[in-house]
C-alpha cells in the first residue's frame, strides 16, 4: 500500500527514533479512538431525559421526575437517581459517586497529556542525534566534504523534530476537546445534585410582613 511504504520509507530516513515515534502515534490513536467510544456509549453531554428529570424535581413533581429519569441513558442517571432517595450525608456520597464516574472517564488522558508534551523533546532528541551524525561525516570527511551530502543529513535530521510536532499538535487539540468536555460534565453534576438536594418547590413561602395590632382610643 502506498501509505504503508511512505511509512517505512519515513522510518528508515528517520531512524529509531522516527520509528518509535510511529509507534507512538499508533497508540495514541488507538486511545483516541477508544475514548470517543467510551464516550459515546456513556452518554456524555446527552443529558435531555436527566435535565427533564430535574426540572420536575425542582418544581415538586416528582413522580414525573422518577418517569423522565428511568428514560436517561446518560451515566449521571444513576448519580441522580441515588439522590432522589436522599439520606443522611447525601451530598459527600453523590460527589464521591460522581467523582467515580469521572475517573473513569478520564482514564487515558493522562497518557496524551504526556505524548503532547515528550513528542517534540522526542523529535527534538533524534534531530540532535541526526546533526551530530552529520558533522561527524563531515569531520571524516576532511577536505573533501560534499555540501549536498550535509544538507541530506540535515535535513533527514529534522525530519524527526517534524514528525515530533505533527504527533503532538492533533493530540494537544484533541486532549483540550476532552479536558473541556469533562469539565462541562461536572458542571452538569454539581447541578444536578444540588438541585435534586435543594429543591424550589422545597423553599418556603416568603412570608407576608406582620402588620401592627390596631391601638384602641385613648
Amino acid at each position: 500500500m502506498p501509505l504503508l511504504d511512505a511509512l517505512r520509507k519515513v522510518a528508515d530516513l528517520g531512524g529509531p527514533v522516527v520509528l518509535l515515534l510511529m509507534v507512538v502515534s499508533i497508540i495514541t490513536l488507538a486511545v483516541v479512538l477508544t475514548k470517543l467510544v467510551q464516550f459515546a456509549r456513556a452518554g456524555v453531554g446527552r443529558h435531555k431525559a436527566l435535565t427533564q428529570a430535574l426540572a420536575h424535581w425542582d418544581t415538586g413533581q416528582t413522580d414525573k421526575a422518577t418517569a423522565a429519569l428511568s428514560t436517561s441513558t446518560s451515566y449521571l442517571a444513576p448519580v441522580v437517581a441515588l439522590a432522589f432517595k436522599g439520606g443522611p450525608n447525601a451530598e459527600t456520597r453523590l460527589v464521591a459517586e460522581a467523582e467515580a464516574r469521572f475517573s473513569s472517564l478520564e482514564r487515558g488522558l493522562r497518557f496524551l497529556d504526556s505524548v503532547a508534551q515528550l513528542a517534540p523533546l522526542l523529535g527534538l532528541f533524534g534531530t540532535v542525534l541526526g546533526m551530530i551524525e552529520a558533522f561527524q561525516s563531515m569531520q571524516d570527511a576532511g577536505a573533501q566534504v560534499d555540501p549536498s551530502l550535509l544538507a541530506g543529513g540535515i535535513w533527514v535530521a529534522l525530519l524527526t523534530t517534524a514528525v515530533g510536532l505533527a504527533i503532538a499538535m492533533p493530540t494537544a487539540l484533541v486532549l483540550s476537546w476532552f479536558e473541556a468536555r469533562m469539565e462541562a460534565e461536572r458542571i452538569t453534576a454539581q447541578k444536578a445534585i444540588a438541585t435534586v438536594l435543594g429543591p424550589i418547590a422545597a423553599q418556603p413561602a416568603p412570608q407576608p410582613a406582620a402588620q401592627p395590632a390596631p391601638q384602641g382610643d385613648v
